[in-house]
């Protein structure tokens, strides 16, 4: 009788076992696996990962202010068996990832004490007193971030410590001079809709307390006291880099003097929408964007210009470590380089990697490997646990995984064949360059598409093309002319290489324009949850971490992430968090915008439906929408109407016809609707997005998990109101509220037929 099972020989699997043997087999292929991992030291990656989730848990899941001491003593009760585990290696791993764990959740904790600062509370326009920390000039004037001495005579504690504004006018103040100025300043936006990007998050960890613009005149003054010396530093950077900006944008001019001069100082604000439009199109925006590839080029030029030079000399090339002298230089030269341009934090953690690399030069140790990247990740996350929640760190590490993964399949030496001629040699180095460049482009872009599409909704079909086409233009003459020009800059030698370098970049803008011209040079997908990003990025892990045939493993998450990702939960009404505007799905099935929303946030909402229109397109009510002065209606796919109102004379009619009722104002308790969406709900629950389920609706709120986060100000709900009032109304009363105006008396016209409203 022939037996039909499954046996692993050798990690393969066959029809020779009994079912019944399958789970022992499986058992022995993973002992087999890990003992491999431990033999290539490749366990040590983990920790970086574990570390990474006690990061996750304290963002997902703390609510308040963690005591510091309970995670230190979690770690601290997970080392103490580890001298007795030698010999359980599994026991072992375990604890030390508890541990990691508990110091990642300790490192979130410490971070949010150290950063802590008053966030304003609300919308304030008065006198605003403070030194001028950085400028970033735009091409209509500049943005500024301010230290505050005063403001609007509000109490230390109650008052921003930084705040960043924009001013439009001339002449602008300079980077470590102290103003005085009327500003109109309101609380750091929050995300636009449920699970988008939470720019008050952010600022927080910047120290940034409050957003806005300044409005009259600006007048420089002595400062009430010297401001410490660190500041006054970076002041002197700022402005130093603002100098040097004008000077490369004007060596050149036009948008690649501007591109060239970001690639160079980190500032981008003189590069307009069209160009972003286009860089980001032909998906090497990353170019821009000072990073890893830029930390990279520019130590390689370092070293190669150093060891290039040392070798000339016959007693140095002999008897001296060229190589290690050559490391030591560039360590110097790219850490000047992040300082100079404006140490941002995607610019640090590839600092950080940079440094690491050259540094295992130094230790005879391989530059490029997976143990040299966890450490990496450790230190960028020890110093900013909450880049891990960012695009940026989740794109940079990723990219580097794959490319460590993948590194023996992308070896650029695969057509350079021994004992072949000149010529042979060179045509196989330049089709090994060619191949090398694609396959590497290729594997970033695999392994960075989750976070990029996560973040942006955004995906470039074209950008292989684009990277193949524009990185030997950096690599080969933007680079190297940008550390050239520093050099030469002290000697006011520099503007020919600014000049070659704009050439370069011109060459860069044009195909980006080019490719941006291609249809569907940008394909927008609707956006997906945390679920299908936490799936694809454990495929990602277990694809690139293990050296054995334990990526395997990475499959069956990897498809579930996708097929996640494929469902996406489309939402039919999206209200903005201030009850402004909203966005509803029509009878069509696209959203139409309703009322006033910002340009920003309807883009947000579009590129979440997977709509690729651009914000002006959308405007307007859409298909049975009407607008007046006292607000606007529309209808919801089932044919149910929706009101925005922005009147109260608006309240009775509305109230009484519409299934939701969006407003800015306080409902008042005779408002008789299904659903009411007024501001004491907004104050509560922030933007909210609705989604029609049978007859009623299931909704999602930015601040729905109901956590007490530090980067959210509780500010004191309107007086009389019940916060989280989005459920069945309470018993008619007779109008008008006491606390309302009589309303005056409108035309009788019904105001959800067609024609404008009354």
């Amino acid at each position: 009788m022939r037996r039909i099972g499954a046996r692993l020989a050798g990690g393969v699997l066959t029809r020779a076992t009994p079912r019944a043997a399958a789970l022992p087999a499986l058992r022995d292929w993973a002992a087999a696996g890990l003992a491999r991992e431990a033999e290539q030291r490749r366990l040590f990656p983990w920790l970086a990962v574990a570390f990474g989730a006690g990061i996750l848990v304290y963002f997902a899941a703390a609510d308040g202010e963690p005591v510091l001491a309970a995670p230190l003593i979690g770690a601290a009760l997970a080392l103490a068996p580890v001298p007795v585990l030698g010999a359980r290696p599994a026991a072992l791993a375990l604890a030390l990832a508890a541990a990691a764990a508990f110091l990642g959740f300790a490192a979130a904790t410490w971070r949010v004490a150290q950063v802590d600062a008053p966030i304003l509370a609300r919308t304030t326009i008065g006198p605003l007193t403070g030194m001028v920390e950085a400028l970033d000039e735009r091409e209509v004037g500049a943005r500024l971030v301010i230290r505050v001495e005063s403001f609007a005579g509000l109490a230390p504690e109650l008052r921003p410590a930084r705040v960043r504004v924009s001013f439009r006018k001339t002449p602008i103040p300079r980077p470590g001079e102290s103003i005085a100025a009327t500003a109109r300043l309101l609380p750091p936006p929050e995300a636009a809709r449920p699970g988008g990007y939470d720019f008050a998050r952010d600022a927080y960890f910047q120290g940034i307390g409050a957003v806005g613009s300044l409005v009259g005149a600006v007048t420089v003054r002595a400062p009430a006291e010297p401001p410490p010396l660190r500041l006054r530093l970076a002041a002197l950077l700022d402005e130093a880099r603002n100098a040097l900006t004008r000077r490369i944008a004007g060596a050149e001019g036009g948008q690649a003097g501007a591109v060239a001069a970001a690639l160079v100082t980190g500032k981008r604000g003189l590069i307009g929408p069209a160009t972003n439009d286009a860089l980001r199109a032909a998906g090497i925006y990353h170019v821009v964007s000072i990073s890893g590839l830029h930390m990279v080029l520019a130590a390689g030029v370092v070293f190669w210009l150093v060891r290039a030079a040392l070798a000339l000399v016959p007693h140095c090339a002999l008897f001296w470590p060229i190589k290690k002298i050559a490391a030591g230089f560039a360590m110097v030269g790219v850490s000047a380089y992040c300082a100079f341009s404006g140490w941002d934090i995607a610019a640090e953690r590839s600092l950080i990697m940079t440094l690491i690399m050259l540094g295992a030069i130094l230790a005879d140790r391989p530059a490029l490997s997976m143990r040299n990247l966890a450490l990496a990740a450790l230190i960028a996350l020890a110093r900013e646990p909450e880049g891990l929640l960012g695009p940026s760190f989740q794109m940079s590490f990723g990219a580097v995984a794959g490319l460590i993964a993948c590194a023996r399949l992308i070896d650029g030496r695969l057509f350079v064949r021994p004992g072949a001629g000149r010529i042979g040699r060179l045509v196989g180095t330049g089709l090994s360059a060619v191949t090398g460049t694609l396959a590497t482009t290729l594997v970033a872009q695999v392994a960075t598409a989750p976070f990029a599409t996560y973040h942006f909704q955004t995906v470039q079909p074209f950008g292989l093309v684009g990277n193949a086409l524009t990185l030997p233009l950096v690599s080969l003459v933007v680079m190297p002319s940008a550390v050239i020009g520093i050099l030469a800059y002290p000697f006011a030698l520099d503007r020919p290489v600014w000049w070659l370098m704009g050439q370069a970049v011109g060459g860069m803008l044009a195909i980006s324009a080019w490719i941006a011209g291609f249809e569907r040079a940008t394909v927008v997908l609707p956006a997906f949850g945390t679920g299908a990003l936490a799936a694809m990025t454990a495929g990602l892990l277990l694809a690139t971490l293990p050296a054995s045939r334990l990526r395997w493993l990475a499959v069956p998450p990897l498809l579930l992430g996708l097929g996640l990702a494929a469902l996406p939960d489309r939402q039919d009404l999206y209200v903005d968090r201030q009850g402004w505007g909203a966005a509803v799905r029509g009878p069509d099935g696209r959203l139409a915008a309703l009322g006033s929303p910002s340009g920003f946030v309807l883009e947000q909402w579009l590129k979440a439906d997977g709509d690729g229109r651009r914000p002006d397109r959308a405007a307007g009510a859409g298909p049975g929408g009407r607008c007046d002065r006292l607000g606007c209606t529309a209808l919801l796919p089932d044919g149910r109407a929706v009101a925005l109102i922005r009147d109260r004379r608006a309240f009775p009619e509305d109230c009484a016809r519409a299934a939701v009722v969006i407003t800015s104002l306080t409902a008042p308790p005779t408002c008789t609707g299904p659903l009411v969406i007024d501001r004491r709900v907004l104050a509560a629950h922030g933007a909210v997005a609705l989604r029609v389920d049978g007859g009623g609706f299931t909704m999602r709120a930015a601040r729905g998990d109901g956590r007490s986060l530090p980067w959210r100000p509780r500010a004191a709900p309107p007086a009389g109101s019940e916060p989280g009032r989005i459920s069945p109304p309470r018993e008619p009363a007779a109008w008008p509220h006491p606390k309302c105006r009589k309303p005056r008396p409108t035309p009788r016209r019904n105001r959800f037929s067609s024609g404008a409203r009354g």
